[in-house]
Protein backbone atom coordinates (compact mmCIF):
# COMPACT_ATOMS: atom_id res chain seq x y z
CA UNK A 1 0.00 0.00 0.00
CA UNK A 2 2.83 2.38 0.50
CA UNK A 3 4.07 1.99 -2.73
CA UNK A 4 0.34 2.57 -4.15
CA UNK A 5 0.88 5.91 -2.53
CA UNK A 6 3.84 6.93 -3.69
CA UNK A 7 2.53 6.29 -7.74
CA UNK A 8 -0.49 8.21 -6.87
CA UNK A 9 1.74 11.03 -5.76
CA UNK A 10 3.81 10.77 -7.92
CA UNK A 11 0.78 10.67 -10.85
CA UNK A 12 -0.54 13.41 -9.31
CA UNK A 13 2.23 15.84 -9.48
CA UNK A 14 3.02 14.50 -12.49
CA UNK A 15 -0.29 15.80 -13.95
CA UNK A 16 -0.78 19.34 -11.84
CA UNK A 17 2.62 19.99 -12.23
CA UNK A 18 2.77 20.24 -15.84
CA UNK A 19 2.81 23.69 -17.78
CA UNK A 20 -0.30 22.40 -19.97
CA UNK A 21 -2.25 21.25 -17.21
CA UNK A 22 -1.85 24.66 -15.51
CA UNK A 23 -2.21 26.82 -18.87
CA UNK A 24 -5.92 24.94 -19.00
CA UNK A 25 -6.94 25.03 -15.93
CA UNK A 26 -7.11 28.59 -15.90
CA UNK A 27 -7.71 29.39 -19.02
CA UNK A 28 -10.09 27.34 -19.81
CA UNK A 29 -12.61 28.74 -17.93
CA UNK A 30 -12.14 32.06 -19.43
CA UNK A 31 -12.60 30.60 -22.62
CA UNK A 32 -15.72 28.48 -21.72
CA UNK A 33 -16.82 31.39 -20.59
CA UNK A 34 -16.34 34.15 -23.56
CA UNK A 35 -18.36 31.23 -25.71
CA UNK A 36 -21.19 31.09 -23.63
CA UNK A 37 -21.80 34.86 -23.74
CA UNK A 38 -20.84 35.12 -27.48
CA UNK A 39 -23.36 32.45 -28.49
CA UNK A 40 -25.86 34.73 -26.21
CA UNK A 41 -24.43 37.65 -27.61
CA UNK A 42 -24.66 36.44 -31.40
CA UNK A 43 -27.90 34.45 -30.26
CA UNK A 44 -29.90 37.91 -29.32
CA UNK A 45 -28.43 39.91 -32.25
CA UNK A 46 -29.81 37.41 -35.05
CA UNK A 47 -33.17 36.82 -33.05
CA UNK A 48 -33.73 40.59 -33.49
CA UNK A 49 -34.19 40.15 -36.80
CA UNK A 50 -36.90 40.81 -38.69
CA UNK A 51 -38.30 40.01 -41.71
CA UNK A 52 -40.41 42.13 -43.74
CA UNK A 53 -42.62 40.41 -45.97
CA UNK A 54 -44.48 42.61 -49.03
CA UNK A 55 -48.17 41.85 -49.74
CA UNK A 56 -50.10 42.14 -53.01
CA UNK A 57 -53.56 41.05 -51.78
CA UNK A 58 -55.71 41.14 -54.64
CA UNK A 59 -58.73 39.45 -52.48
CA UNK A 60 -61.32 41.06 -50.43
CA UNK A 61 -60.08 38.23 -47.73
CA UNK A 62 -57.17 38.45 -45.37
CA UNK A 63 -56.84 41.90 -44.69
CA UNK A 64 -57.21 42.32 -41.42
CA UNK A 65 -55.19 39.38 -40.50
CA UNK A 66 -51.83 40.40 -41.61
CA UNK A 67 -50.82 41.72 -38.36
CA UNK A 68 -46.72 42.27 -37.40
CA UNK A 69 -45.11 39.66 -35.26
CA UNK A 70 -41.75 39.73 -33.27
CA UNK A 71 -40.61 38.11 -36.14
CA UNK A 72 -42.40 39.51 -39.16
CA UNK A 73 -43.46 42.59 -40.69
CA UNK A 74 -45.81 43.17 -43.80
CA UNK A 75 -46.01 46.15 -46.41
CA UNK A 76 -49.01 45.90 -48.33
CA UNK A 77 -48.31 47.29 -51.79
CA UNK A 78 -51.43 48.77 -53.36
CA UNK A 79 -52.49 48.93 -57.37
CA UNK A 80 -49.25 47.30 -58.33
CA UNK A 81 -48.39 44.43 -60.64
CA UNK A 82 -47.67 41.42 -59.55
CA UNK A 83 -43.93 41.85 -61.44
CA UNK A 84 -43.15 45.30 -60.56
CA UNK A 85 -43.89 44.21 -57.21
CA UNK A 86 -41.32 40.97 -57.16
CA UNK A 87 -39.21 43.92 -58.64
CA UNK A 88 -39.82 46.13 -55.97
CA UNK A 89 -39.45 43.35 -53.42
CA UNK A 90 -36.04 42.67 -54.83
CA UNK A 91 -34.91 46.49 -54.70
CA UNK A 92 -36.15 47.58 -51.22
CA UNK A 93 -34.28 44.26 -49.81
CA UNK A 94 -37.11 42.99 -48.63
CA UNK A 95 -37.43 39.18 -47.30
CA UNK A 96 -40.03 37.69 -49.57
CA UNK A 97 -43.36 38.80 -51.60
CA UNK A 98 -47.26 37.09 -50.97
CA UNK A 99 -49.14 37.28 -53.50
CA UNK A 100 -52.81 37.02 -52.56
CA UNK A 101 -55.18 36.93 -55.46
CA UNK A 102 -58.69 37.41 -56.20
CA UNK A 103 -60.75 34.97 -56.67
CA UNK A 104 -64.72 33.36 -55.76
CA UNK A 105 -63.69 32.31 -52.80
CA UNK A 106 -61.48 31.57 -49.98
CA UNK A 107 -60.79 28.26 -50.76
CA UNK A 108 -59.71 29.43 -54.01
CA UNK A 109 -57.77 32.00 -53.29
CA UNK A 110 -55.51 30.28 -50.55
CA UNK A 111 -54.83 27.11 -53.08
CA UNK A 112 -53.02 30.37 -55.75
CA UNK A 113 -51.17 32.34 -52.86
CA UNK A 114 -47.36 32.02 -53.51
CA UNK A 115 -44.72 33.90 -51.45
CA UNK A 116 -42.14 34.68 -53.31
CA UNK A 117 -38.36 34.70 -51.64
CA UNK A 118 -34.21 34.69 -52.87
CA UNK A 119 -34.04 31.40 -50.89
CA UNK A 120 -36.02 28.95 -49.24
CA UNK A 121 -37.86 30.54 -46.41
CA UNK A 122 -37.23 30.01 -42.71
CA UNK A 123 -39.64 27.44 -41.26
CA UNK A 124 -41.18 30.00 -38.67
CA UNK A 125 -41.95 32.35 -41.34
CA UNK A 126 -43.77 29.54 -43.20
CA UNK A 127 -45.24 28.43 -39.87
CA UNK A 128 -46.28 31.99 -39.13
CA UNK A 129 -48.11 32.53 -42.44
CA UNK A 130 -49.41 29.01 -42.93
CA UNK A 131 -50.82 29.69 -39.71
CA UNK A 132 -52.95 33.12 -40.84
CA UNK A 133 -54.75 30.84 -43.45
CA UNK A 134 -55.38 28.28 -41.80
CA UNK A 135 -57.41 30.33 -39.27
CA UNK A 136 -59.26 32.40 -41.84
CA UNK A 137 -59.96 28.99 -44.21
CA UNK A 138 -61.32 26.95 -40.58
CA UNK A 139 -63.26 30.30 -39.58
CA UNK A 140 -64.64 30.28 -43.59
CA UNK A 141 -65.34 26.47 -43.47
CA UNK A 142 -67.41 26.83 -40.18
CA UNK A 143 -69.36 29.93 -41.06
CA UNK A 144 -70.24 28.36 -44.36
CA UNK A 145 -72.01 25.44 -42.14
CA UNK A 146 -73.83 28.31 -40.38
CA UNK A 147 -71.49 28.82 -37.51
CA UNK A 148 -71.40 32.57 -36.63
CA UNK A 149 -68.03 34.35 -36.09
CA UNK A 150 -68.53 34.79 -32.25
CA UNK A 151 -69.80 30.71 -32.05
CA UNK A 152 -66.09 30.26 -33.83
CA UNK A 153 -64.43 32.37 -31.11
CA UNK A 154 -65.82 30.44 -28.56
CA UNK A 155 -65.08 27.26 -30.16
CA UNK A 156 -61.29 27.61 -30.78
CA UNK A 157 -60.49 28.53 -27.67
CA UNK A 158 -57.82 26.86 -25.91
CA UNK A 159 -58.45 24.47 -22.64
CA UNK A 160 -56.03 23.63 -20.12
CA UNK A 161 -56.70 20.41 -18.11
CA UNK A 162 -56.11 21.21 -14.54
CA UNK A 163 -54.04 18.67 -12.87
CA UNK A 164 -53.40 18.23 -8.86
CA UNK A 165 -52.28 14.76 -6.99
CA UNK A 166 -54.72 12.72 -4.49
CA UNK A 167 -53.58 15.19 -1.48
CA UNK A 168 -55.18 18.01 -3.30
CA UNK A 169 -51.63 19.61 -4.11
CA UNK A 170 -51.62 21.38 -7.68
CA UNK A 171 -48.83 19.99 -10.37
CA UNK A 172 -47.15 21.75 -12.39
CA UNK A 173 -46.47 20.60 -16.13
CA UNK A 174 -42.73 20.68 -17.30
CA UNK A 175 -41.12 19.71 -13.81
CA UNK A 176 -40.65 16.51 -14.37
CA UNK A 177 -38.38 17.43 -17.55
CA UNK A 178 -36.43 20.75 -15.32
CA UNK A 179 -35.64 17.96 -12.89
CA UNK A 180 -34.72 15.17 -15.51
CA UNK A 181 -32.29 18.57 -17.09
CA UNK A 182 -30.58 18.75 -13.46
CA UNK A 183 -30.12 15.11 -13.23
CA UNK A 184 -28.51 15.16 -17.13
CA UNK A 185 -26.44 18.09 -16.18
CA UNK A 186 -24.60 15.81 -13.25
CA UNK A 187 -24.94 12.97 -15.83
CA UNK A 188 -23.19 14.94 -18.82
CA UNK A 189 -20.75 16.11 -16.37
CA UNK A 190 -19.36 12.25 -15.37
CA UNK A 191 -19.31 11.69 -18.68
CA UNK A 192 -16.70 14.60 -19.88
CA UNK A 193 -15.07 13.63 -17.22
CA UNK A 194 -14.69 10.16 -18.27
CA UNK A 195 -13.51 10.62 -21.57
CA UNK A 196 -11.10 13.85 -20.84
CA UNK A 197 -9.24 11.81 -17.84
CA UNK A 198 -10.05 8.68 -19.35
CA UNK A 199 -7.96 9.34 -22.38
CA UNK A 200 -4.87 11.18 -19.80
CA UNK A 201 -4.55 7.42 -18.22
CA UNK A 202 -4.27 6.07 -21.49
CA UNK A 203 -1.94 8.76 -22.58
CA UNK A 204 0.21 8.57 -19.56
CA UNK A 205 0.27 4.76 -20.33
CA UNK A 206 1.17 4.95 -23.79
CA UNK A 207 4.14 7.29 -22.97
CA UNK A 208 5.79 5.31 -19.69
CA UNK A 209 5.27 2.02 -22.50
CA UNK A 210 7.23 3.63 -25.52
CA UNK A 211 10.12 5.49 -23.61
CA UNK A 212 10.70 1.75 -21.76
CA UNK A 213 10.51 3.62 -18.14
CA UNK A 214 7.63 0.96 -17.63
CA UNK A 215 10.35 -2.01 -17.50
CA UNK A 216 12.16 0.07 -14.82
CA UNK A 217 8.97 0.52 -12.91
CA UNK A 218 7.47 -2.94 -13.03
CA UNK A 219 10.84 -4.09 -11.25
CA UNK A 220 9.60 -2.32 -8.12
CA UNK A 221 6.07 -2.34 -8.20
CA UNK A 222 3.15 -5.00 -9.29
CA UNK A 223 2.03 -4.25 -12.33
CA UNK A 224 -1.81 -4.11 -10.74
CA UNK A 225 -0.59 -1.29 -7.96
CA UNK A 226 0.55 1.05 -11.29
CA UNK A 227 -2.69 0.46 -12.93
CA UNK A 228 -4.37 1.23 -9.99
CA UNK A 229 -2.00 4.20 -8.88
CA UNK A 230 -2.26 5.55 -12.12
CA UNK A 231 -6.15 5.89 -12.61
CA UNK A 232 -6.76 7.24 -8.70
CA UNK A 233 -3.50 9.70 -8.95
CA UNK A 234 -5.06 11.19 -12.72
CA UNK A 235 -8.60 10.96 -11.44
CA UNK A 236 -6.86 13.16 -8.09
CA UNK A 237 -5.32 15.78 -10.73
CA UNK A 238 -9.11 15.52 -12.91
CA UNK A 239 -10.45 16.59 -9.62
CA UNK A 240 -8.84 19.17 -8.56
CA UNK A 241 -8.84 21.01 -12.32
CA UNK A 242 -12.37 20.64 -12.53
CA UNK A 243 -13.11 22.16 -8.96
CA UNK A 244 -10.74 24.95 -9.98
CA UNK A 245 -12.65 25.41 -13.49
CA UNK A 246 -16.56 24.86 -11.66
CA UNK A 247 -15.74 27.76 -9.19
CA UNK A 248 -13.89 30.48 -11.64
CA UNK A 249 -16.39 29.56 -14.47
CA UNK A 250 -19.44 30.32 -12.20
CA UNK A 251 -17.59 33.19 -10.78
CA UNK A 252 -17.22 34.68 -14.39
CA UNK A 253 -20.22 34.01 -16.01
CA UNK A 254 -21.49 35.58 -12.81
CA UNK A 255 -19.86 38.69 -13.03
CA UNK A 256 -20.57 38.66 -16.84
CA UNK A 257 -24.49 38.39 -16.53
CA UNK A 258 -23.81 41.28 -14.30
CA UNK A 259 -21.52 43.52 -15.86
CA UNK A 260 -22.74 42.76 -19.64
CA UNK A 261 -26.25 42.52 -18.87
CA UNK A 262 -26.40 38.97 -21.13
CA UNK A 263 -29.75 37.56 -21.86
CA UNK A 264 -29.57 33.63 -20.93
CA UNK A 265 -32.72 33.21 -22.27
CA UNK A 266 -31.75 33.32 -25.98
CA UNK A 267 -29.58 30.40 -25.62
CA UNK A 268 -33.04 28.42 -25.35
CA UNK A 269 -33.03 27.91 -29.31
CA UNK A 270 -29.01 27.41 -29.43
CA UNK A 271 -28.88 24.30 -27.07
CA UNK A 272 -28.58 21.07 -28.79
CA UNK A 273 -31.39 19.39 -26.77
CA UNK A 274 -32.92 16.39 -28.25
CA UNK A 275 -36.09 17.42 -30.30
CA UNK A 276 -39.18 15.77 -28.03
CA UNK A 277 -37.65 17.94 -25.19
CA UNK A 278 -37.63 20.79 -26.81
CA UNK A 279 -40.82 20.71 -27.70
CA UNK A 280 -41.90 19.40 -24.69
CA UNK A 281 -40.30 22.72 -22.58
CA UNK A 282 -41.31 25.24 -25.16
CA UNK A 283 -44.92 24.02 -25.06
CA UNK A 284 -45.05 25.13 -21.56
CA UNK A 285 -47.52 27.81 -20.93
CA UNK A 286 -45.78 31.03 -19.38
CA UNK A 287 -45.74 30.69 -15.57
CA UNK A 288 -47.82 33.66 -13.67
CA UNK A 289 -46.22 34.82 -10.44
CA UNK A 290 -47.74 32.13 -8.19
CA UNK A 291 -46.45 29.86 -10.16
CA UNK A 292 -43.02 30.82 -10.30
CA UNK A 293 -43.15 30.49 -6.73
CA UNK A 294 -44.56 27.03 -7.15
CA UNK A 295 -41.82 26.24 -9.50
CA UNK A 296 -39.31 27.48 -7.13
CA UNK A 297 -40.61 25.31 -3.96
CA UNK A 298 -40.54 22.14 -6.37
CA UNK A 299 -36.88 22.75 -7.27
CA UNK A 300 -36.27 23.29 -3.13
CA UNK A 301 -38.01 19.87 -2.49
CA UNK A 302 -35.74 18.01 -4.91
CA UNK A 303 -33.47 15.81 -2.52
CA UNK A 304 -30.43 17.38 -3.36
CA UNK A 305 -27.89 16.04 -0.69
CA UNK A 306 -29.06 12.36 -1.94
CA UNK A 307 -28.17 13.38 -5.79
CA UNK A 308 -24.89 15.00 -4.42
CA UNK A 309 -24.05 11.90 -2.36
CA UNK A 310 -25.23 9.61 -5.75
CA UNK A 311 -23.19 11.65 -8.16
CA UNK A 312 -20.36 11.42 -6.22
CA UNK A 313 -20.89 7.25 -5.49
CA UNK A 314 -21.80 7.08 -9.43
CA UNK A 315 -18.68 9.48 -10.40
CA UNK A 316 -16.22 7.46 -8.84
CA UNK A 317 -17.53 3.92 -9.94
CA UNK A 318 -17.96 4.96 -13.30
CA UNK A 319 -14.63 7.06 -13.63
CA UNK A 320 -13.18 4.26 -12.49
CA UNK A 321 -14.84 1.21 -14.74
CA UNK A 322 -13.78 3.51 -17.33
CA UNK A 323 -10.16 4.37 -16.72
CA UNK A 324 -9.30 1.08 -15.78
CA UNK A 325 -10.92 0.18 -19.57
CA UNK A 326 -8.67 3.53 -21.08
CA UNK A 327 -5.22 1.66 -18.94
CA UNK A 328 -5.97 -1.61 -20.41
CA UNK A 329 -6.07 -0.40 -24.12
CA UNK A 330 -2.84 1.97 -23.29
CA UNK A 331 -0.88 -1.15 -22.28
CA UNK A 332 -1.83 -3.18 -25.37
CA UNK A 333 -0.67 -0.71 -27.97
CA UNK A 334 2.28 0.89 -28.83
CA UNK A 335 0.85 4.68 -30.26
CA UNK A 336 -2.54 6.81 -29.78
CA UNK A 337 -3.53 5.89 -33.65
CA UNK A 338 -3.66 1.80 -32.99
CA UNK A 339 -6.39 3.10 -29.91
CA UNK A 340 -8.87 4.34 -32.64
CA UNK A 341 -10.51 0.46 -32.86
CA UNK A 342 -10.94 0.45 -29.13
CA UNK A 343 -12.39 3.77 -28.58
CA UNK A 344 -15.24 3.97 -30.06
CA UNK A 345 -16.79 0.67 -28.30
CA UNK A 346 -15.94 2.36 -24.70
CA UNK A 347 -17.88 5.50 -25.75
CA UNK A 348 -20.76 4.03 -27.19
CA UNK A 349 -22.48 3.20 -23.75
CA UNK A 350 -21.60 6.44 -23.03
CA UNK A 351 -23.47 8.11 -25.88
CA UNK A 352 -26.60 5.95 -25.78
CA UNK A 353 -26.85 6.94 -21.80
CA UNK A 354 -26.86 10.48 -22.52
CA UNK A 355 -29.51 10.13 -25.61
CA UNK A 356 -31.78 7.21 -24.65
CA UNK A 357 -31.44 8.40 -21.13
CA UNK A 358 -32.79 12.11 -21.93
CA UNK A 359 -35.75 10.39 -24.81
CA UNK A 360 -36.71 8.08 -22.14
CA UNK A 361 -36.23 9.93 -18.75
CA UNK A 362 -38.92 13.21 -20.55
CA UNK A 363 -41.40 10.29 -21.65
CA UNK A 364 -41.44 7.71 -19.24
CA UNK A 365 -38.81 7.99 -15.89
CA UNK A 366 -40.59 4.80 -14.41
CA UNK A 367 -40.73 2.76 -18.33
CA UNK A 368 -38.40 -0.25 -18.88
CA UNK A 369 -35.92 1.82 -21.44
CA UNK A 370 -35.42 4.22 -18.55
CA UNK A 371 -35.47 1.18 -15.54
CA UNK A 372 -32.72 -0.45 -17.86
CA UNK A 373 -30.51 1.96 -19.01
CA UNK A 374 -30.47 3.04 -14.81
CA UNK A 375 -29.13 -0.46 -13.85
CA UNK A 376 -27.33 -2.01 -16.75
CA UNK A 377 -23.89 -0.62 -15.24
CA UNK A 378 -21.77 1.42 -17.97
CA UNK A 379 -25.09 3.51 -18.63
CA UNK A 380 -26.41 3.87 -14.71
CA UNK A 381 -24.15 6.47 -13.84
CA UNK A 382 -25.77 8.59 -16.10
CA UNK A 383 -29.37 7.42 -16.57
CA UNK A 384 -29.72 6.90 -12.57
CA UNK A 385 -29.07 10.93 -12.20
CA UNK A 386 -31.75 12.10 -14.43
CA UNK A 387 -34.18 9.81 -12.30
CA UNK A 388 -32.86 10.92 -8.89
CA UNK A 389 -34.17 14.07 -8.44
CA UNK A 390 -37.66 12.65 -8.25
CA UNK A 391 -36.51 11.23 -5.41
CA UNK A 392 -36.34 7.85 -3.85
CA UNK A 393 -39.60 5.74 -3.06
CA UNK A 394 -43.18 6.90 -4.04
CA UNK A 395 -43.28 9.09 -7.61
CA UNK A 396 -39.32 8.50 -7.31
CA UNK A 397 -37.08 5.77 -8.34
CA UNK A 398 -37.80 2.30 -6.10
CA UNK A 399 -35.09 1.71 -3.60
CA UNK A 400 -34.43 -1.45 -4.74
CA UNK A 401 -33.39 -0.28 -8.23
CA UNK A 402 -31.48 1.94 -6.58
CA UNK A 403 -29.43 -0.13 -4.58
CA UNK A 404 -29.66 -2.81 -6.89
CA UNK A 405 -27.74 -0.03 -10.00
CA UNK A 406 -25.03 0.42 -7.03
CA UNK A 407 -24.25 -2.92 -6.30
CA UNK A 408 -24.12 -3.72 -10.16
CA UNK A 409 -21.82 -0.90 -10.71
CA UNK A 410 -19.86 -2.23 -7.68
CA UNK A 411 -19.51 -5.20 -8.89
CA UNK A 412 -18.59 -4.16 -12.46
CA UNK A 413 -15.65 -2.03 -11.63
CA UNK A 414 -14.42 -5.46 -9.79
CA UNK A 415 -14.71 -7.46 -12.69
CA UNK A 416 -13.77 -4.48 -15.49
CA UNK A 417 -10.35 -3.73 -13.33
CA UNK A 418 -9.52 -7.67 -12.32
CA UNK A 419 -10.04 -8.14 -16.16
CA UNK A 420 -7.83 -4.92 -17.27
CA UNK A 421 -5.45 -5.86 -14.59
CA UNK A 422 -4.72 -8.97 -16.81
CA UNK A 423 -4.26 -7.63 -20.00
CA UNK A 424 -1.96 -4.64 -18.58
CA UNK A 425 0.19 -7.15 -16.84
CA UNK A 426 1.11 -8.89 -20.35
CA UNK A 427 0.54 -5.58 -23.07
CA UNK A 428 3.06 -3.33 -20.45
CA UNK A 429 5.79 -5.68 -22.09
CA UNK A 430 4.35 -6.03 -25.39
CA UNK A 431 6.12 -4.10 -28.27
CA UNK A 432 5.80 -3.80 -31.94
CA UNK A 433 2.27 -5.83 -32.65
CA UNK A 434 -1.31 -4.30 -33.01
CA UNK A 435 -3.33 -6.23 -30.51
CA UNK A 436 -6.88 -7.76 -31.95
CA UNK A 437 -9.36 -8.86 -30.07
CA UNK A 438 -8.86 -12.25 -30.37
CA UNK A 439 -4.95 -11.56 -29.14
CA UNK A 440 -6.58 -9.55 -26.27
CA UNK A 441 -8.72 -12.74 -25.42
CA UNK A 442 -5.38 -15.12 -24.74
CA UNK A 443 -4.05 -12.58 -22.46
CA UNK A 444 -7.15 -12.71 -20.45
CA UNK A 445 -6.53 -16.71 -19.99
CA UNK A 446 -3.10 -16.30 -19.47
CA UNK A 447 -3.00 -17.04 -15.14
Amino acid sequence: MNKLGLIIKREYLAKVRNKSFVVMTFLSPILMVGMVVLIAYLTKINDSEKRIIAVVNESAYLQDQLLPTTDISFVILDAVSLENAKDSTLAMGYYGLLHIPSGPNLETIAERSYLYTKDNPVSYVLDDLESIFEHRLRQERLQNLGVSARDYATVSQNFEIKTSTFDGEKNLKGINEIKAFIGGGFGYLIMMFIIIYGGFVMRSVIEEKTSRIIEVIISSVKPFQLMLGKIIGTSLAGVTQFAIWIFSASLLLFLALLLLDVDMAALGGATGMPQNSVTTMASLPEPSGNDIQKYADELFKIPWFLLLFSFVVYFILGYLIYSSIYAAIGAAVDNETDTQQFIFPIILPLMLAIYVGFFSVFSNPHGPIAVAFSLFPLTSPIVMLMRLPAGIGEGGVPLWQFISSILLLGLTFLAIVWFAAKIYRVGILMYGKKPTYKELYKWLKYS
